[in-house]
């Protein structure tokens, strides 16, 4: 990490690593932690990876597939000191509060759809930094850890992207997933404003700050980052 004078964000990862019943692995998608970290670090903030399990967050496989390691990824997998960082993620259980941190942005996954929702640590952040006024951002499967907040109006008439129910489809995992969340989201009552399948898409509502899919990782970091200015 390098030391900023403008505050630390808080990355959250997936500790899941299966993919339902299905035999195959997943955990968080690379991208949308390798880019969302070189867009804090360059824009002057520190960065801490956490998780809720006690054990290095799993890397989605399909996430390394040629097809999918950007420049980024690239990057961030020649990067000892953000591999070290991923290596030593930090429990949820053991953050007391969000006081050291500017913002929290949730990484997405598949992974994240089992163990992001009903974890009560990340409830306990989100309603800290809520409550606090920090800005929140989320990519992806990541903005599952939305619904983890405790305040039932959290998501109400809030514009929210996230992993589209046309996009769960595409990739062949709708029956796979422990629900749509598309539909969660809706049902929640957020604004579900979804884009073009697989096209960067970013929602801004006040301090709450989502993307659709790993196409969207920088423009959603990006605007974590505007939110926050005066």
């Amino acid at each position: 990490m390098t030391q900023s004078n403008l505050g630390t964000i808080l990355l959250v990862c997936t500790s899941h690593e299966l993919l339902g019943e299905t035999g195959h692995k997943t955990g968080f998608w690379i991208e949308e932690l390798a880019a969302p970290w070189y867009v804090f670090l360059e824009a002057g903030y520190d960065v801490v990876i956490a998780s809720p399990g006690s054990v290095r967050p799993p890397i989605d496989p399909s996430s390394l597939q040629p097809q999918f390691r950007t420049e980024a990824v690239k990057r961030f997998e020649a990067d000892d000191a953000g591999m070290a960082a991923l290596a030593a993620s930090v429990p949820l259980s053991r953050i007391p509060d969000t006081n050291a941190f500017s913002g929290i942005f949730l990484v997405g996954g598949h992974g994240a759809m089992w163990d992001f929702p009903e974890n009560k640590e990340l409830t306990r952040l989100l309603d800290e930094a809520a409550s606090s006024c920090k800005t929140i951002g989320a990519v992806c499967h990541g903005v599952t850890g939305l619904l983890a907040a405790s305040d039932p109006k959290f998501l109400d008439t809030r514009a929210v992207a996230g992993f589209s129910n046309e996009e769960e489809a595409a990739v062949g995992l709708t029956e796979v997933v422990p629900f749509p969340l598309q539909t969660c989201l809706e049902a929640k009552r957020a604004r579900s404003v979804a884009g073009a399948a697989f096209s960067i898409h970013v929602q801004s509502d006040g301090g709450l700050v989502t993307g659709q899919n790993p196409a969207s990782s920088v423009q959603t970091a990006k605007a974590m980052l505007q939110a926050k200015e005066p």
